[in-house]
């Protein structure tokens, strides 16, 4: 049988690329809502068809928008608003706490076209900060204003307001009692004009919202251009105005048609920015694009090092893979996790994660919208090293 296998010739398996899109007048969309530690066992099925739902609902929105030839931009911030709007998910209604038993906003956008970009961090009474990270974009000379700055220049943009408690929602603020409790830290008074205790439904979180919780989405229009936006509640129970890799560009968000890359982040902040991992992700993508012999010069030492009395099977590995599975590898390698969500000019969305689950989903002009939540969902296959 050996003798056999060694005159058959050696197996390749190349995993081929999607169809450009943006060659084709096409669109593409992908979101996602946060990743972590999010597995079976820690939804109830009236959970898991909720996030499903919400995910679903939005990804129709961006749909829309880009099939009536909206621009990439516009179904970034719509779909956002949308999960800014949902009280499933840590971004605007569904933010959590910080330990004062404030709600603080972050939220970026980016145009991949022309590179420029919006950040906001410590919002707390505009409604859509992602429409704000855009107004900074479009309506500023600045990138990124934070705290009572930003809700001003927010205001003279004539950005929707609203009192603190809109965002108020009871599992969060006893996810931050809880939290409190156990690290011996005081509880700060129930927020002025929250509901009575028991009078809001609670849905228990089934993640540790306190380094996972974001919302973030990255598009493809009709004309070829890229855009990326993500916005978030941060930490539960943060600290002395403490901000992560969402508002920091090239960190938690990124998009460059350049590149032909866009990426939104979501996972534990502080690793994200020390390993750049949107900016990094796009350059990778980039090099690995403009020279596919360095992946079969890998293919070939692969296949030199074959049991000549084997079968080998090896992946032509796409380059968004390459660049993605390398970032989120780094970022595990600090001690970090969570995962990306990266949209190609081909149209091609990408999902890496190293958490066990990420509420996520993709449509496109060719293809139907679906979503998922864990890691083994069919959706969700990467390909191996």
């Amino acid at each position: 049988m050996k003798t056999w296998l060694a005159a058959v010739a050696t197996a390749l398996t190349v995993t081929l690329a999607s169809p450009v899109l943006a060659q084709d007048g096409g669109w593409s969309l992908a979101i996602h809502g946060g990743a972590g530690v999010i597995e079976r066992a820690s939804l109830t099925p009236e959970q898991d068809a909720a996030y499903r739902a919400a995910l679903d609902s939005a990804l129709q929105v961006g749909a829309e928008v880009l099939d009536n030839g909206g621009s990439a931009l516009d179904a970034v911030e719509a779909v956002i608003q949308v999960l800014e709007d949902d009280p499933l998910f840590n971004a605007g209604r569904g933010a959590v706490f910080t330990a004062d038993g404030r709600i603080e906003h972050d939220a970026a956008i980016m145009d991949g076209t022309t590179l420029d970009a919006g950040a906001v961090a410590g919002l707390t009474r505009t409604r859509h900060p992602i429409s704000a990270a855009r107004a900074v974009m479009e309506d500023s000379p600045h990138v990124f204003l934070i705290g009572q700055g930003a809700e001003t220049f927010a205001r003279a943009q004539g950005l929707e307001e609203v009192e603190p408690a809109y965002f108020f929602t009871e599992r969060r603020w006893r996810g931050l009692v809880r939290q409190l409790e156990r690290d011996g830290l005081p509880v700060p008074a129930r927020p002025e004009g929250a509901p009575p205790e028991g009078a809001m439904a609670v849905v228990t979180p089934p993640l540790d919202e306190r380094k996972f919780g974001t919302v973030g989405v990255v598009a493809l229009d009709r004309e070829g251009r890229l855009a990326a936006g993500t916005s978030t509640g941060g930490m539960s129970g943060k600290r002395w105005g403490r901000v992560g890799d969402v508002p920091v560009i090239g960190a938690g968000t990124y998009a460059s048609d350049a590149d032909g890359c866009a990426v939104s982040a979501t996972g534990s902040g502080e690793y994200f920015i020390r390993a750049t991992v949107a900016r990094d992700i796009c350059a990778r993508y980039a090099m690995e694009r403009d020279h596919p012999e360095w992946e079969r010069v890998r293919v070939d030492e692969m296949l030199a090092a074959c049991d000549p009395d084997m079968i080998c099977t090896v992946h032509m590995r796409r380059p968004v893979y390459i660049a993605a599975s390398a970032e989120i590898r780094e970022v595990g390698e600090l001690g970090g996790e969570g995962g990306v969500i990266v949209m190609t000019r081909s149209g091609e969305p990408w999902f890496e994660m190293n958490t066990s689950g990420m509420y996520r989903g993709a449509v496109s002009s060719t293809e139907p919208a679906w979503v998922a939540i864990y890691a083994d969902d069919p959706e969700y296959s990467p390909e191996d090293d």
